[in-house]
């Protein structure tokens, strides 16, 4: 089973940066993509971000290209997402998900941590 586990969430200024962490851990873990979403009006979970584990491939939604960027480490099984330009429409709780097989972008990733929030400030 794996488990995936976010840090990093805050109160933060508009304008402001945060970076979330997301850490996996179980049984020998090799997705094929790890990504970031949030809830969103009409929307269980908003697509937000992910990176393909091996190459390192990236896909962001409109909202998020440009401001926030999705990192990885291999090593520490460890995703990121560095988000800046802040502003109060961000404000969510962030999910981080790990999926075995494509499209990135899709919300039917395969596990799911319990979310990390993040709160913009006016």
């Amino acid at each position: 089973q794996v488990q995936l586990v976010e840090s990093g969430g805050g109160l933060v200024q508009a304008g402001g940066s945060l970076r979330l962490s997301c850490a996996a851990s179980g049984r020998t873990f090799s997705p094929y993509a790890m990504g970031w979403f949030r809830p969103a009006p009409g929307k269980e979970r908003e697509f937000v971000a992910a990176i393909s584990w091996i190459g390192g491939v990236t896909s962001y939604s409109g909202s998020a290209k440009g401001r926030f960027t999705i990192s990885k480490d291999n090593a520490k099984n460890t995703v990121y997402l560095q988000m800046n330009s802040l502003n109060t429409e961000d404000t969510a709780v962030y999910y981080c998900a790990a999926r075995t097989r494509p499209p990135m972008a899709l919300p039917d990733y395969d596990y799911w941590g319990q979310g990390t929030q993040v709160t913009v400030s006016s």
